[in-house]
């Protein structure tokens, strides 16, 4: 079995009792630097089902790039999508072949970001300006793969605010055949604001989400944007299909650990943080022994523990680079030693082993 028939071979996330594939009802979201498929390994070390999602990969860096660096992932991941950034309709259909020639579960369109990097390749939030563009590329994935084509979207660039271009802009990739549609609450100021910036400064309007599930109750719709605890995503799924966040669960993961009970019906208990991390160190060898750095791992456990006794610690000794110079997956049970009192080292124990 080759690499790629590897990554695809794992069967989906399952419902317990069921059979079916997890729903989309939370997610994470797609974050440049961040959702690599160290990060992904890490959160479905934590959540069963809740669906992952790439950081974007361009169609270039696909077609004229290393594919297997941008491609390859556990299988353990699933289920799990690729997003692309792009807008040229027969590259978006030659990338979304392999992505489901890689065996992802999905391939979601990029219409959100706002940073001027993306803007300069035409692709991205400024798309919103270009709906027939946007639908000629959903049409022609959707035309070269039998996988699920999505979109993630704004409600509206600069100062285009009313609902109207919103809906239309949806009508227009619906009429594509797009079925789902991930909708960031905010509009997208392409010019004067960072991306930063533009995650903080327009205002959230849910309602906008909201109404646009109410009109178009046969599309599923996915809300992002400034959601972060365990009561608002209540809140949300009282009006949306599905939940998506992003920096707040990166930052604090395991607020995950309660989500396959409480939104996938799952019974199984979920691992303990120490638990997780035992179950990461196989992964983290298996790493080191292809030549990737333990940084690059490490980088995103670092809030595994927040709000717990000791986690600045754990978060030190994690992102000390002359720890992590040479180290191997014990320091991360070096660094556990600090949040579990009872995995330090007890001095009788070390004096009568002596």
């Amino acid at each position: 079995m080759n690499k790629m028939q590897e990554a695809g071979a794992a069967s989906l996330a399952e419902i317990p009792g069921s059979g079916q594939r997890s729903s989309r009802r939370l997610s994470v979201a797609p974050m440049l630097d961040w959702t690599d498929r160290h990060y992904r390994f890490f959160a479905r070390l934590i959540s069963r089902h809740t669906w992952l999602y790439s950081e974007m990969v361009t169609t270039g860096a696909l077609l004229y790039g290393d594919v297997e660096r941008h491609l390859r992932f556990d299988e353990s991941e699933h289920p799990l999508a690729l997003q692309l950034g792009g807008c040229d309709p027969h590259e978006l259909a030659r990338c979304a072949r392999l992505a489901e020639q890689w065996g992802y579960d999905e391939v979601n369109l990029n219409v959100g970001c706002p940073s001027e990097r993306v803007q300069k390749g035409a692709f991205g939030a400024c798309l919103m300006a270009e709906p027939a563009l946007v639908a000629d590329g959903i049409k022609a994935m959707r035309d070269a793969v039998g996988i699920d084509v999505t979109i993630k979207h704004r409600i509206g660039i600069d100062t285009i605010e009313d609902f109207d271009f919103l809906r239309a802009f949806v009508d227009t990739v619906a009429a594509a055949g797009c079925q789902t549609f991930i909708v960031h609450a905010r509009n997208a100021v392409l010019k004067g604001l960072s991306p930063k910036e533009n995650r903080e400064i327009p205002p959230l309007k849910y309602d906008y989400v909201h109404r646009l599930k109410r009109e178009r109750p046969d599309l599923e719709i996915l809300i992002n944007g400034g959601i972060q605890t365990l009561a608002q995503i209540d809140a949300q799924l009282e009006q949306v299909d599905g939940v998506m966040l992003g920096r707040e669960v990166y930052h604090n993961p395991y607020l995950m650990a309660q989500w396959d009970a409480r939104y996938y019906d799952d019974p199984r208990p979920a691992r303990s943080r120490a638990e997780v991390v035992q179950a990461l160190l196989p992964y983290v060898e298996r790493m080191l022994s292809e030549g990737h750095k333990l940084r690059n791992i490490a980088r995103h456990v670092l809030g595994l523990f927040q709000g717990m006794p000791g986690a600045r610690a754990w978060r030190r000794m994690l992102s000390d680079a002359a720890l992590l110079d040479g180290a191997d997956s014990s320091l991360f049970l070096r660094a556990l030693e600090q949040v579990d009192p009872a995995r330090r080292p007890r001095p009788d124990r070390e004096k009568a082993l002596a």
